[in-house]
């Protein structure tokens, strides 16, 4: 692999040289009031890009998995239910670690490219007049799949149910890169991790709890001790953590947090839209298919491609990362083998993602498949041509 290249994987994502720098810090005290001047303007950060005026954060050092674990074991306790869709590797993930945990799952079984069945959850917790259900999962951006679901409706399910379970969602990958609205889709609690849409190293694990969710920590039997938000909120009240923070990438989760605010929520998700677009119409153009089954539930952050029947997808990824050194993901999970995925969030502008797409198409004829080089490109060229022309015209 090449340090040089832009990595194409939906995360860890590049990393600006901005965000490198910062994380790169001499060592300070971190029971000092200097390291609340990082921890508590990170928090604030996170708290605007959620869009939420109210929600507490919680950052652990960890990952999106510590997160959803955070979520669990602080507001549940052991034989409560929760509901939750299959319909791809990371919700599945999800429903494993609750098994885990000894809750019980409520399983509704998806097919692999569509989004989460509002309707169907709406049913069941209709039907749930005991309210044994206590928590409702939503993965808001399936990563293995390239699908992202409508929170708002599994929102709107929970009400025309009038059901009081917890709204629990998963933005790993969509936070930060996608839309987020915590506080307009009633969500309770959210996870995600600094090394996706925050383009950091992996190592945080972001979550952000409601009051209602804060209300269920105090009835929550599940052990907890690393992943204690009580605990947490005791050590934030005096400048500190529990135990010792990831003072350098906390230094980089407020500066990323910075930069994504300054260069305006509206204009991070448009660019990831824009850039999504392209790739896309590159898609068409090679006559291939996304996993995702219609534009409705087609993510902006990663897009799983599907290679033609008999083709192992895989040979795609380490061809590219053997003879050109660029990084694509592999599918995962039932659709491994079946697509390779290209991520496009993060630090990545539009010609960064054409590199991107014309590696994937010198790969793809290297490898035989019927892919005229430059037509991908072309396409995507197009489109963000398009793009620009009708923003000059816009600005006129």
């Amino acid at each position: 692999m090449s340090f040089q290249n832009p990595v194409f994987i939906p995360g860890p994502t590049n990393i600006p040289e901005r965000l490198r720098k910062a994380c790169d810090m001499p060592t300070i005290d971190h029971r000092s009031p200097l390291f609340g001047q990082i921890l508590h303007p990170a928090r604030e950060g996170v708290r605007r890009v959620l869009k939420s005026d109210s929600a507490q954060i919680f950052i652990f050092p960890s990952t999106g998995t510590g997160g959803w674990e955070t979520a669990l074991s602080n507001c549940l306790s052991a034989g409560d239910t929760v509901l939750a869709a299959r319909n791809g590797m990371f919700s599945h993930r999800w429903i494993d670690m609750c098994q885990r945990h000894g809750l019980g799952v409520e399983i509704v079984e998806t097919p692999w490219g569509h989004g989460l069945p509002a309707d169907r959850y709406e049913e069941i917790l209709t039907a749930d007049t005991g309210h044994r259900i206590k928590a409702v999962l939503a993965t808001h951006n399936e990563t293995a799949t390239g699908v992202k679901s409508d929170i708002a409706a599994v929102r709107r399910a929970l009400d025309a149910a009038g059901h009081p379970a917890l709204l629990f969602v998963d933005g790993v990958s969509s936070i930060a890169s996608m839309d987020f609205r915590f506080d307009d889709w009633g969500v309770d609690v959210a996870v995600t991790g600094s090394q996706k849409g925050f383009m950091l190293p992996p190592g945080l694990a972001i979550t952000a709890f409601s009051a209602k969710a804060m209300a269920a920590t105090d009835t929550a039997t599940l052990p907890r001790t690393f992943f204690d938000v009580k605990d947490m909120a005791k050590g934030y009240a005096n400048n500190a953590y529990p135990y010792t923070p990831a003072v350098g990438l906390l230094n980089g989760l407020n500066e990323a947090c910075g930069m994504l605010l300054a260069e305006g929520l509206d204009n991070v998700f448009a660019r990831h839209h824009r850039i999504a677009e392209g790739v896309r119409a590159a898609v068409r153009a090679w006559g291939l298919e996304l996993c995702a089954v219609s534009p409705e539930v087609y993510s902006d952050t990663v897009s799983a491609i599907r290679t033609p029947e008999g083709f192992n997808a895989t040979d795609i990824v380490s061809h590219a990362a053997s003879a050109y050194g660029v990084a694509f993901g592999t599918g995962l999970g039932e659709v491994a083998g079946k697509v390779f995925r290209i991520g496009h969030l993060g630090s990545l502008t539009d010609v960064m993602a054409l590199s991107g797409l014309a590696t994937a198409e010198m790969v793809m004829a290297d490898l035989g498949l019927d892919i005229r080089l430059g037509s991908g490109v072309a396409a995507a060229q197009d489109y963000y041509r398009g793009c620009r022309i009708e923003t000059r015209k816009a600005a006129a």
